[in-house]
C-alpha cells in the first residue's frame, strides 16, 4: 500500500518513513525542506535500504498536491508536515495558522472528493496545558493552549473529528510527549534550526562545546529537585506506533472511526535528571545555568499510556540511557558534515 507522509524528511517523519518501509509499505513523502536537509534523504535510503518517492514542495500549493493523488494510488496518510516553534509561533500567529490549518483541509479535501480514508495527525500533549491529575489519559479535559501553534494542533484535531464524522472516514489523531533521540544507525536525528527549542539537543549541543551552557529556566516548581517534569519518548518508538496505529485503521471494518492515543512513557523525568542521565550515558559534561521561569511553562506532565498498549498492542521499549547515548551518535555524525 502507498502511504502519504507529509514532512517526511522532518525529525519524527524521516523515523516514521523507515518503520513504513520496513514494514512493507511504499511511501510518498512530501516535503518543502523548511525544517530538513536534502542529505537526509540518502541516509532514509541508505538506514532502510529501499526507494521512495519525493516532491519537494510547500502543502499549501493546493494543484501541485492534487498531481501527487492524480500520479498514486494513495492508501493513506500520515500527516506530520507543520511548523511547530512555540515561541515563533507567538511572534507570528498568522503564519501559524494559515500553515498549520490551510495544509491539513487541502489534504481532507483530497481525501473527501477522492473518497480516501485512514488519516493519522501528528498533535501534541500541549492540547491538555496544565492537567490536574497525572497520569495524563485519553479523556482528560483539553485546555486552550497558550500559544498559536499549540491552538492550531487543537483545532487540528476538532477539524479531523468534524471530517470523520461528516464524512466517515478513519482517522487517529496521536498526541506525542516529548520525543527525543535519533536512530541507532546514527544517520538520522533532530535538526534544530539556531538555538534548540527542545531540552535534550540543547544539552548534546551544549556538550559538544556548540554552546557555552544549558539554560534551565526554573528551579523552584513543586517537583522534588525544583525542575519542571515531563515524558520523554525515543523516537524511535513513537515511529513504531504510527505504525501500529496505521495498522489498526486497515485493519478495521468500521467507516468512522476516530482513534485517539497519548504515546510516551507513562514516566516523568525531570530536567536536572536529565542532565544526569545524558552526563552518565555519554560519559560527558554539560554546564548549565539557572534562570527564571519562561511565562507558560507548565509544572509536569506524564501520559497515561495503557489505552495504546491495550488497543494498539504498542509500548515505548526504549531507556532513557538508551535514547540519549543515541544523540551523541547523532551529533557525532553531524559534526563530521560540517
Amino acid at each position: 500500500m502507498m502511504i502519504l507522509v507529509t514532512g517526511g524528511l522532518g525529525y519524527i517523519g524521516s523515523h516514521t518513513v523507515v518503520e513504513l518501509l520496513g514494514n512493507g509499505f511504499e511511501v510518498v513523502i512530501v516535503d518543502d525542506l523548511s525544517n530538513s536537509e536534502k542529505f537526509i534523504l540518502e541516509n532514509i535510503e541508505e538506514v532502510s535500504g529501499k526507494k521512495f518517492t519525493f516532491y519537494p514542495f510547500d502543502l499549501k500549493k493546493k494543484e501541485l498536491l492534487s498531481q501527487v493523488f492524480q500520479a498514486h494510488n494513495i492508501g493513506g496518510c500520515i500527516h506530520f508536515a507543520a511548523h511547530k516553534s512555540v515561541g515563533e509561533s507567538q511572534e507570528m500567529p498568522l503564519k501559524y495558522y494559515e500553515n498549520n490549518l490551510f495544509t491539513l483541509i487541502h489534504l481532507l479535501q483530497e481525501f473527501k472528493d477522492r473518497e480516501l480514508s485512514n488519516f493519522i495527525f501528528s498533535s501534541s500533549c500541549t492540547v491538555y496545558g496544565q492537567a490536574e491529575h497525572m497520569p495524563i489519559k485519553e479523556d482528560t479535559p483539553l485546555k486552550v493552549p497558550k500559544s498559536a501553534y499549540g491552538k492550531t494542533k487543537q483545532m487540528g484535531e476538532e477539524i479531523l473529528k468534524d471530517f470523520a464524522r461528516a464524512y466517515d472516514k478513519k482517522v487517529s489523531i496521536l498526541r506525542y510527549f516529548n520525543p527525543i533521540g535519533a536512530h541507532p544507525s546514527g544517520k538520522l536525528g533532530e535538526l534544530p534550526v539556531g538555538i534548540p527549542n527542545n531540552l535534550v539537543p540543547y544539552i548534546t549541543q551544549t556538550a559538544a562545546g556548540l554552546r557555552e551552557f544549558l539554560s534551565i529556566w526554573g528551579n523552584d516548581y513543586p517537583t522534588p529537585d525544583g525542575t519542571a517534569i515531563r515524558d520523554y519518548i525515543y523516537v524511535v518508538d513513537l515511529a513504531k506506533a504510527h505504525v501500529a496505529a496505521l495498522k489498526k485503521l486497515l485493519a478495521c471494518e468500521e467507516n468512522k472511526v476516530i482513534d485517539i492515543f497519548n504515546l510516551g512513557t507513562g514516566r516523568g523525568v525531570s530536567v536536572l535528571e536529565m542532565v544526569k542521565i545524558y552526563e552518565k550515558a555519554n560519559n560527558v559534561n554539560v554546564p548549565y545555568r539557572i534562570c527564571e521561569r519562561r511565562s507558560g511553562d507548565i509544572t509536569l506532565a506524564y501520559a497515561d499510556v495503557r489505552k495504546a498498549q491495550k488497543e494498539m498492542g504498542w509500548r515505548s521499549e526504549t531507556t532513557m540511557e538508551e535514547a540519549l547515548k543515541t544523540t551523541w551518535n547523532w551529533q557525532s555524525y553531524l559534526n563530521t558534515k560540517d
